[in-house]
């Protein structure tokens, strides 16, 4: 094939191609690979239902860092114990708790709202603008078992930055660093 079709082609994937695919993933139009649903067994059961829900636990009083860091931490277990020393402690799960948390030792819970690594969420700049836990994590405070509510895909990230109301950055940029 003569290097001038070639080019030519070359030339009308980059024009015509690459404009449509990320036309394509910020329209969230193309889904690839993504967790929607993503609910996997943890160590010890954790009810959000109940701590967020029944019990009108706020999200920052475990997810301590969601103020101040890019990640919303996982709760140290003397978080639990502020309350497990007494409560529900003759359950078998919450002793698993209080005997790990008394050695020092940690849970190895299960990542569940899962990015790709070249995406860099920050959890501050969120919850200090105001947005609520449950617009990216969902209504939290109904599930019994936690699991990934929204795709989390840059189309569904940029078209939230682009609501009038948020005011927010779309620069590459912002997640990618």
């Amino acid at each position: 094939m003569p290097k001038k079709i070639v080019g030519a082609i070359v030339a009308l994937i980059i024009v015509v191609g690459l404009p449509t695919f990320v036309y394509l993933l910020t329209s969230n139009k193309l889904k690839i690979g993504y967790n929607t649903g993503y609910m996997p067994e943890q160590p010890i059961p954790f009810s959000h239902e109940l701590h967020a829900g029944t019990n009108k636990m706020d999200c920052k009083y475990c997810h301590t860092t969601s103020e101040v860091s890019r990640h919303a931490s996982v709760p140290s277990l003397n978080i639990c114990l502020n309350c497990h020393l007494v409560v529900k402690a003759d359950s078998p799960w919450i002793q698993q708790i209080q005997e790990k948390g008394m050695s020092g030792e940690s849970i190895p819970w299960k990542k569940v709202h899962l990015l790709p690594d070249h995406v860099k969420f920050n959890h501050s700049a969120h919850v200090n603008k105001g947005k609520t836990c449950q617009t990216c994590h969902g209504p939290v405070e109904t599930m019994p078992v936690v699991y990934q509510y929204n795709d989390l895909s840059m189309g569904w990230c940029v078209n939230c930055h682009r609501q009038p109301e948020n005011n927010a950055p779309i620069t590459c940029g912002t997640c990618h660093y």
